[in-house]
């Protein structure tokens, strides 16, 4: 028998290495392009991801982004820098488009896409972003889930982390500590504007059920 206290010690001192691991994972995808890919793919599986979507919605979530991107460069072409994010259905859209007229189109479409239940739209009108600020947004996206992995009592797998102009966005189903919980620790990292929740708010209860129960890896 493993003693519970022994085992939740070893946990913590595993935490560290493993955010670690997150943050440069992360920055090897923004640098180095298909390694920074391999790199990315074998932290995710140490990380043995959890996720309190059902499969069928996993597996909408990412049909609708190659969808959503479609319909965007051919309705929109290449007058905007567009990143289309979902979590369960719920499109999160951010980046930056010319006019307010392109970013009506830009929901407009989104909205279509069959399986979409509700569209975020966070685009911002005006000049693109440069290299050096999406690179400085993909290095505070791996900062903030490494955060999410040293801190006690969050599972940095109930979340997605989007970083836009030095906005967090935060994405899940979470329960309203949780999510309380994630906000102020994103808020503390070093680099972040803002934090915006586009959360999917779920019972406390529900949240520490299925915290407990491992769900298919996304």
């Amino acid at each position: 028998m493993i003693d519970g206290e022994n085992l939740k010690r070893n946990v913590r001192r595993m935490q560290r290495p493993l955010a670690a691991a997150v943050l440069c994972g992360t920055i090897a995808v923004s640098l180095q392009g298909c390694i920074g890919l391999a790199v990315g793919g074998a932290v995710a599986g140490t990380m043995a991801a959890t996720d309190r979507r059902t499969f069928g919605a996993q597996t909408e979530d990412k049909s609708i982004i190659v969808k959503g991107e479609t319909r965007l460069r051919n309705a929109l072409g290449d007058g905007a820098h567009i990143n289309v994010n979902t979590f369960n259905r719920r499109v999160l859209l951010t980046g930056e488009v010319r006019d307010e007229q392109m970013k009506a189109t830009a929901e407009r479409e989104i909205a279509a896409i069959e399986g979409v239940q509700g569209v975020v739209n966070e685009l911002e009108v005006g000049g693109t972003s440069s290299f050096t600020s999406r690179s400085n947004d993909t290095l505070i996206t791996g900062k903030v889930k490494a955060s999410f992995v040293d801190t006690r009592d969050i599972n940095v797998n109930n979340y997605k982390v989007v970083t836009e102009r030095g906005i967090v966005y935060l994405m899940g189903r979470v329960g309203q500590r949780e999510g309380a919980m994630a906000g102020e620790v994103a808020r503390g990292v070093g680099g972040v504007q803002k934090v915006v929740k586009v959360f999917e708010y779920i019972g406390d209860d529900e949240a520490r059920q299925s915290s407990a129960s491992p769900a298919p890896a996304q």
